[in-house]
């Protein structure tokens, strides 16, 4: 069965439309907000959405030294179980986010990511610390009105069509419905759902809701987008096409919180990052400045490789293995690499390719994250 919402339900009064968005926040899983709600007492809508048009230009957008997001020293603990054990989601977590920055939050699973952005989107109140977006409150209404927000696992109502939806939402947001029909098919075009705008969404893939999230967190034209975890369940192509809109929200002034698992994304769209473990912030920089950058090893590969030329070189080969016809050496990034080439070629092997390897976020991610008693043999 398909909800048509007719004219009359945009008439709904700002009461009607809060008390619907409350009834779907308390909801088991939340769904995606644009909390741009207009000022108390004004009739003003939001600004028509700027053209996102996905861009292959990476240059660097200069940063304000406005603060956006100021989260300071906040610490959230749980009652869990019958004996309401005490449970410490976030001990100690504090960062800056300034306009214009594209800033990476990561850890691994039960590090306090979760917990930290429901304080930052005022869903759930810190124990200690406070949370202030553009200088106010997190739980205040005039600071949600600037935010768009997607959680990591959208609960979106599988009976609505993708238009619908959207529709739905721009009705909370104060949207006409021509300004909210032209919005969504706007954004849904841009997260290649262009060609889904009539299909259920109980038809969508886990990445298609994915994409549907996303979309409906940008309909207010938020200036501050919290994203948790944008890619997930999307394939390579998803995921590049969502890492460039990112890029590009970032070129329109946009500032964004991005949450996600996948590091090399972070380490390649974000200007700096917080790492988080056990509650606790474990590193917090520039992404330069986090990643050593001297050479950590050689990737070589090789032809004509034999066991006695690894012998002759000794402990500058870190690893060894054939693939056939071709070997593959990993050789220590502090050795005299033009001496040790030379040597290659004198005992007969032929250098198919070679690549220096630098240290990466996950380098630095399984560093922090990963304790003496907790490392393998």
């Amino acid at each position: 069965m398909t909800l048509e919402l007719g004219p009359s339900w945009y008439r709904a009064s700002k009461s009607t439309a809060r008390s619907l968005s409350g009834s779907i926040g308390a909801a088991p899983t939340c769904p995606p907000m644009s909390l741009h709600w207009p000022s108390p007492g004004s009739t003003a809508r939001p600004a028509p959405s700027k053209p996102l048009a996905i861009s292959k230009n990476r240059r660097a957008v200069p940063m304000s030294d406005e603060i956006v997001l100021d989260v300071q020293d906040v610490a959230k603990t749980y009652r869990v179980g019958f004996f309401r054990k005490r449970v410490d989601a976030v001990k100690a977590v504090s960062f800056q986010i300034r306009r214009g920055e594209i800033y990476g939050l990561v850890g691994p699973n039960g590090a306090g990511k979760s917990t930290t952005i429901k304080m930052i989107t005022g869903l759930v109140r810190p124990d200690r610390g406070q949370v202030r977006i553009f200088g106010m409150p997190a739980t205040q209404v005039a600071a949600r009105a600037r935010m768009g927000f997607l959680p990591e696992n959208p609960n979106l109502y599988p009976h609505l069509k993708a238009g619908e939806l959207m529709r739905f939402y721009g009705g909370l947001l104060g949207l006409s419905r021509k300004e909210s029909d032209a919005r969504a098919a706007k954004l849904l075009e841009q997260v290649g759902l262009g060609h889904a705008l009539d299909r259920p969404i109980s038809k969508f893939s886990k990445g298609m809701k994915q994409r549907a999230g996303i979309a409906q967190a940008l309909l207010g034209d938020p200036e501050f987008v919290v994203l948790d975890e944008p890619q997930s369940g999307l394939d390579p192509i998803g995921r590049r096409e969502i890492r460039d809109l990112v890029v590009d929200l970032r070129r329109q002034g946009k500032t964004i919180l991005f949450c996600s698992h996948i590091l090399p994304d972070v380490e390649d769209i974000c200007d700096r990052v917080t790492l988080v473990h056990r509650g606790e912030v474990r590193e917090t920089g520039y992404i330069h400045e986090l990643l050593n950058p001297d050479v950590l090893r050689y990737e070589l590969f090789a032809r004509r490789w034999s066991p006695e030329l690894t012998a002759e070189l000794g402990d500058r080969v870190l690893h060894h293995f054939d693939i056939g016809e071709v070997s593959r050496v990993d050789l220590r990034g502090d050795i005299d690499l033009e001496e040790t080439l030379a040597l290659i070629a004198s005992a007969g092997a032929r250098v198919e390719s070679l690549q220096p390897q630098k240290q990466r976020l996950e380098d630095v991610f399984i560093r922090d994250t990963t304790d003496a008693s907790e490392a393998r043999p």
